[in-house]
């Protein structure tokens, strides 16, 4: 039975132009036998209607986190403790997302309905005892008001956008049937099925091969544009932000430490945090030796005072960088901000993507590589 879009609370009505989403100092806390854990602490940033916003950082420094905090999918033992996340819907008007109580109508509206999600691993996904048609046509009979037969139809014919070959046969076989390129894609059909006005995509390719990589990011944006959602795209691939983004939110230990438009990220990087993930890029450093950033992401248990990133800075000063509270966020340019108090004391450092794209491999035909949609 579908599910209403709810008359109460009220929403007001969003403007056709402005963000799509508001996340305003957003906590999320994990409450654990070894204490507190602030996975999510005080991350703010908005999503531009029409656009992609990356959401870039290591493993462990709160991305994912970020992305299932704005759905409600936090599992015990972690919490959403504090912030709002305003989603200005063009459909449903604005909604407090972070106000939401569990049991609410209008958060089962929201997800899937408003805002779906690509999840990064597709076989946890789906699921293994279900034809892929029947879980596409489930998300349809949720969210809309239509019979079995028009959610079949309608099924098929996402099928057919994302690109599925023989789409009226791919809908009656299982995910173990298809190849990982091809389960993908079923993800990807899932969650644009129901028209989202945001799709929150959680490293949609990190288990692809290359090629497979650059078909799943070049469909994502020409459905982004066919369709004019927007798009978050939580990643550890500047590369993939290169290509993809317009906006860049960088993230380390649970907090944004940069943000700005991708121009300004890759010709006047500030943060030393996002100048390392740079310096590690082989397609951004063509004829350059490559860096690795020193030791690793702390744990949630030991966070260090003062800057997070200061113990595997090169930039860091002793009594400066070490003491205190963590660095704001504070402008160093239009519409880009850093949190680093030697932001503007750093030599100048910039990459440049080339600007056809070459850094990225050549996608040959589809049908030449996941048409048959078997695993081997």
């Amino acid at each position: 039975m579908p599910v209403p879009s709810p008359s109460s609370p009220s929403p007001v009505v969003a403007p056709p132009s402005g963000p799509i989403l508001e996340v305003t100092d957003l906590r999320t806390h994990f409450f654990t036998d070894d204490g507190v854990l602030p996975a999510v602490d005080g991350v703010t940033f908005t999503i531009p209607r029409g656009k992609t916003l990356a959401l870039v950082g290591e493993s462990g420094c709160g991305k994912s986190v970020t992305s299932y905090s704005i759905l409600r999918l936090i599992q015990r033992p972690g919490r959403l403790v504090g912030g709002r996340i305003l989603l200005h819907s063009q459909r449903s008007g604005t909604i407090d997302i972070a106000a939401l109580g569990e049991d609410d109508d209008l958060l089962y509206h929201v997800r899937g309905g408003l805002v779906s999600m690509i999840f990064q691993e597709p076989m946890t996904a789906l699921s293994p005892v279900h034809t892929v048609g029947d879980q596409i046509c489930e998300a349809i009979l949720l969210h809309q008001d239509v019979t079995p037969a028009e959610a079949r139809r309608r099924a098929v014919e996402m099928l057919r956008k994302v690109g599925v070959s023989a789409p009226d046969r791919r809908i009656d076989q299982y995910p173990h049937e298809l190849s990982g390129g091809m389960r993908q894609r079923i993800v990807i059909a899932m969650a644009l099925v129901c028209d989202p006005e945001l799709l929150i995509a959680d490293e949609p390719t990190t288990a692809l091969d290359v090629t497979l990589q650059a078909q799943i990011l070049s469909l994502i944006k020409g459905l982004q544009s066919e369709m004019g959602c927007s798009v978050l795209l939580i990643t550890h691939d500047l590369g993939v932000v290169a290509q993809a983004a317009d906006e860049v939110a960088v993230m380390y230990l649970g907090r944004i430490v940069e943000t700005g438009s991708v121009r300004a990220l890759l010709k006047s990087p500030r943060h030393p945090y996002t100048r390392g993930l740079l310096k590690s890029l082989p397609s951004l450093n063509q004829g350059r030796r490559l860096c690795s950033i020193a030791g690793s992401v702390p744990s949630l248990s030991a966070i260090p005072v003062g800057c997070p990133f200061h113990p595997r800075c090169d930039h860091a000063v002793a009594g400066r960088c070490d003491v205190g509270a963590p660095p704001p966020l504070r402008s160093v340019g239009a519409g880009h901000q850093v949190a680093c108090v030697r932001a503007e004391e750093l030599p100048p450092m910039a990459f440049h993507a080339p600007a056809d794209g070459s850094r990225t491999p050549t996608s040959p035909p589809r049908s030449a590589v996941d048409d048959g949609g078997v695993s081997p």
